[in-house]
């Protein structure tokens, strides 16, 4: 690990100050960014830490959304009563995230900007590495490509995001407020992560600098929801595929849907289409198989990784099913 400086913020606007300098970066629980330094992939000469920042309340807004503070513990996010009654899709994907201790530990916004588990990224051993080393290749392109993005990927990277919670964010329009050199902004959950194209060492559409302060939940009627997470093993491991599923049902047949996929793409992938296809059809495993197979329509799979086209699927509909209490 490389020598770096260190503050402590102690208001946000302090933090913004201290953060837009060349080299820095924000310091929460660093469950991911302390791993990256260990290894040798951040080198930041700056750290600002941020986690004494008043920054993790969860409360409703006078307009019905519910906001979380950006250093809410995942852990307290994910029984705090108004997300369980009213976000239960978010309860859930937190609570499948990492163990117990790390949630205990990592914070909302720092869930956000974790970054890929790719080991070609972690492993400073292996030189190509688009995201790492812009301009060197892609390792994984191939390589061992088993966990990586069949959707939305670029020739100059596959990786996957590896959150839960953000799959769960996408499917519930969740809005990331910040605040920077520049003032406060707005960014959709759907804007704020990036597809790698040609720049894949930018995972978000954050500028430096940039804090993030709260995530703000709209008010929404999709209590039926299931958070399906197909992994290796039961525990402490990332998803192969994930599948975020909210309905509002009418009778046996679904009013409204809300699909978003984790563990095929370098972001959390909001199947718009498969929801579309969704409205008016009932919980029969036949009637949910054509829209989830146009969650997949566009899958490039390479050739460890093949599989993921029909296990999305399958997830899919599981999920559905689930979340509308099939039996």
């Amino acid at each position: 690990m490389n020598s770096f400086s260190y503050v402590r913020a102690t208001d946000v606007d302090a933090a913004i100050r201290e953060g837009g300098a060349k080299g820095t970066m924000y310091l929460g629980a660093g469950t991911n960014l302390l791993d990256l330094m260990k290894g040798g992939v951040e080198r930041p000469v700056r750290l600002v830490d941020v986690t004494h920042l008043p920054l993790a309340r969860i409360e409703e807004t006078s307009d019905g959304w519910l906001r979380i503070g950006a250093m809410a513990a995942n852990s307290d996010t994910a029984v705090h009563p108004l997300v369980a009654e009213r976000y239960p899709l978010l309860s859930q994907a937190l609570l499948s995230g990492a163990s117990a201790q790390l949630r205990n530990m990592a914070t909302v916004g720092g869930n956000l900007l974790q970054r890929t588990r790719c080991g070609y990224f972690y492993d400073t051993a292996f030189p190509a590495c688009n995201k790492r080393n812009p301009g060197s290749g892609c390792a994984a392109l191939e390589g061992h490509n088993r966990m990586h993005a069949i959707l939305g990927t670029s020739d100059r990277c596959i990786a996957v995001h590896p959150s839960d919670m953000a799959v769960a964010l996408a499917a519930l329009d969740a809005v990331v407020r910040v605040r920077g050199p520049k003032g406060e902004r707005r960014i959709p959950m759907r804007d704020f992560h990036r597809l790698p194209g040609d720049t894949p060492e930018r995972d978000t559409n954050l500028e430096h600098g940039e804090l993030i302060t709260s995530v703000d939940l709209p008010p929404l009627h999709l209590t039926k929801a299931h958070y399906l997470k197909v992994r290796d093993r039961a525990s402490y491991a990332f998803a192969l595929v994930s599948v975020a599923a909210a309905l509002e049902m009418e009778g046996a047949r679904i009013r409204t849907a809300r699909i978003a996929l984790g563990g095929v793409a370098h972001k959390p992938w909001r199947a718009e289409q498969t929801e579309q296809m969704l409205v008016g059809r009932t919980l029969a495993a036949a009637d949910l198989a054509g829209p989830a197979a146009a969650a997949v329509a566009n899958a490039r799979a390479y050739k460890d990784n093949q599989f993921k086209v029909q296990l999305a699927q399958r997830a899919i509909v599981r999920a559905v099913r689930t979340a509308g209490g099939a039996a």
